[in-house]
């Protein structure tokens, strides 16, 4: 059963098919849409289907699912058509390191030159 903070989670609609979403891939475990306000070229958010309040909630069950979610990205890139598979991936853990929605997301954006340090 889900808790009060998942039913009203944005991500566990989106996955659910609830709120629509550009979608690009999903399987059993992950969906994977463009973000709606996007920072670069390309900016997909992949998510798990399980709700996971970010990566810092994670259990060691969920071991597989992030590398799964990690070994997306260089396939994505290459269905994006990103130059030599380019990217930067970005996984904001907690409000003070700028996530918004509560709810495990990787960021994978490309299609531009990116500066460092970020943030």
């Amino acid at each position: 059963m889900k808790t009060m903070a998942q039913e009203d989670c944005l991500f566990c609609k989106i996955a659910a098919g609830d709120i629509p979403a550009d979608r690009v891939y999903e399987d059993d475990s992950v969906v994977v849409f463009r973000d709606i306000e996007p920072q670069a070229p390309t900016h997909l958010l992949i998510i798990p289907r399980k709700h996971i309040v970010s990566l810092a909630h994670g259990k060691s069950e969920d071991q597989e699912l992030f590398g799964h979610m990690m070994g997306l990205t260089s396939k994505l890139a290459e269905q994006e058509q990103l130059p030599d598979k380019e990217f930067r991936v970005v996984v904001n853990a907690g409000a003070s390191a700028g996530q918004t929605v509560f709810h495990l997301h990787i960021h994978l954006l490309g299609g531009r030159d990116f500066s460092w340090p970020p943030g």
